[in-house]
């Protein structure tokens, strides 16, 4: 996990879908449940994306939260535990219906500013100085 400039907490880890589930897998998450989604935003989710290779069933997950302890208290929550029971069959879970996950761990990461900055190569008083 790692803290971005804004104070938003990033959080990579992988999970798998069982072989031939994966049209399923994303089937139940087009869309996910709206409950769901309430709950999520609501415990401090700003940004939540699963990428699926269709060649090994892994799953990669990146989210952004504001604190640990909001993304922690999401699994208490009623819609977490149906959402965990409704997707276990298509999926490795624990005990709990929890999706067997690993965290991975961040190597690099760039973060923009709202406005990016052009490179300087890129500003129109450099391209006009080069041209002539």
């Amino acid at each position: 996990m790692s803290l971005g400039q804004n104070g938003v907490l990033r959080r990579a880890f992988v999970m798998s879908v069982h072989a031939g589930q994966e049209a399923e897998y994303r089937r139940r998450h087009n869309p996910i449940w709206p409950e769901l989604e309430r709950t999520l935003k609501s415990h401090g989710v700003r940004c939540y994306s699963i990428f699926l290779d269709p060649c090994s069933g892994s799953l990669f997950a990146y989210v952004e939260f504001e604190s640990q302890e909001q993304w922690d208290s999401i699994a208490r929550t009623e819609a977490c535990k149906k959402w965990w029971a409704h997707m276990r069959e298509i999926m490795p879970t624990n005990p709990d219906n929890s999706p067997v996950q690993r965290d991975l761990h961040e190597v690099f990461h760039l973060e923009t500013a709202d406005t990016p900055e052009t490179h300087p190569s890129e500003r129109p008083s450099a391209r006009a100085a080069t041209t002539t």
